[in-house]
């Protein structure tokens, strides 16, 4: 793969990272409005299991592209 693709990737990871993190804060910071809010759990939750396992998968093929 080329170098222009590695940085494309890397890239990707950076702006999935962001998502999962700012998806790990929603779901925190629903968590300590509860029970307020308790209808929003499910979707919350997973906007943040699908930002993680995007970032997850990312991250595996940047380090199947990158020598150790």
């Amino acid at each position: 793969m080329s170098e222009v693709n590695i940085d494309a990737l890397k890239l990707e990871v950076r702006k999935l990272n962001a998502k999962a993190t700012q998806a790990k804060m929603d779901l925190h910071d629903l968590s300590e409005e509860l029970p307020t809010g308790w209808e929003k759990i499910l979707a919350v939750a997973q906007t943040a299991h699908d930002a993680h396992a995007a970032l997850t998968a990312a991250r595996k093929q940047l380090a199947a592209l990158t020598p150790p």
